[in-house]
């Protein structure tokens, strides 16, 4: 395996490979990494010839720049855990190297930047894509990786991916969980104890909520959802959406077009079977909550965010 810190190294070497008819998968990180991570390094690896995994803590998503230092930064453990997992290439420039002058450069995302993370987080997606873009142009690879758990980020980076006419696919990967369901997330160090243990409560409710469906219409599931969550003292609802998994849209009715069913099927079984419940971390403060992936029949979202209630003012 390969470090490399230089943007104009990597970009040889990675032409150089091209050139030799190698197929080459690009997975951006913010180091820090787990077994979340890892799972997208082997999908990389198995799809690709090449697997490239850049490690970069993006100053330009971070709108809160306490956040930003609280960040964890464990380059050495990272390194250890990639090289142990089949990356051929790690990408672990200063920031200095990634960005030698400020970047201007102000996206459209559009709708799906303007809901949930995006209103909560202004500037958040922008910085999003102006690090994605500047990795994809470094690396041109054919295939980038990115985990369901930022299930709104990967519709911002396929919007810029449109936008921006890059020839490469991006490839989204299931959320890889610990054994008490919580989403593997680097931010997960960063809660105290109590809120630790009380955080897979989400989970247990999200779950339930799938075998409702045929109970309850949206509005009424949502309101069960926060109801049920807030129950809990560790924790205080501050969003919950079922939305669409084009423009995140808010959904109305479980028959509305967006909910795609197979012949045959209900929208609870699909729910049931192809739902995922995903949990972003802590920042610290803030939880982030999102539910619902099915790549195939059921397309409708619903992402959850919450405040531990102690930081409440």
């Amino acid at each position: 395996m390969n470090i490399i810190t230089k943007k104009t190294e990597l970009s040889t070497v990675i032409e150089k490979l091209k050139s030799e008819g190698k197929t080459v998968g690009l997975v951006p990180t913010m180091g820090a990494l787990h077994e979340g991570h890892i799972s997208l390094v082997k999908a990389c690896k198995k799809g690709n010839d090449i697997a490239v995994v850049s490690v970069f803590v993006n100053p330009t998503q971070f709108n809160d720049k306490e956040d930003l230092k609280r960040y964890p930064r464990t380059l050495d453990k990272d390194v250890t855990l990639l090289e142990k997992n089949g990356c051929d290439y790690v990408f672990a420039p200063s920031v200095e190297e990634m960005y030698p002058e400020e970047d201007t450069r102000v996206f459209d995302f559009g709708y799906v930047e303007s809901v949930m993370e995006g209103a909560r987080r202004p500037g958040h997606f922008n910085g999003v894509g102006q690090i994605v873009s500047k990795l994809f142009d470094i690396v041109r690879p054919h295939r980038a990786y990115f985990g369901m758990k930022d299930f709104q980020q990967i519709a911002v980076i396929k919007n810029m991916v449109k936008q921006l006419h890059y020839d490469l696919e991006i490839v989204p990967c299931p959320i890889i969980r610990e054994t008490d369901g919580l989403a593997m997330s680097s931010r997960n160090t960063l809660l105290e104890p109590e809120y630790r243990k009380n955080a897979p409560h989400i989970h247990k409710v999200l779950e339930e909520a799938t075998h409702l469906t045929s109970q309850m219409n949206v509005e009424e599931l949502k309101k069960w959802v926060v109801d049920e969550i807030n129950k809990n003292p560790y924790l205080e609802t501050e969003y919950f959406e079922i939305v669409d998994d084009t423009e995140l849209k808010p959904i109305q009715d479980w028959k509305e077009n967006n909910v795609k069913v197979k012949d045959g099927t209900d929208v609870n079984s699909i729910m049931r079977d192809m739902m995922s419940i995903i949990l972003e971390g802590a920042l610290d403060q803030e939880l982030d909550e999102e539910l619902g992936y099915s790549k195939y029949d059921y397309r409708c979202f619903t992402f959850i965010n919450f405040l531990f209630s102690r930081f409440q003012c």
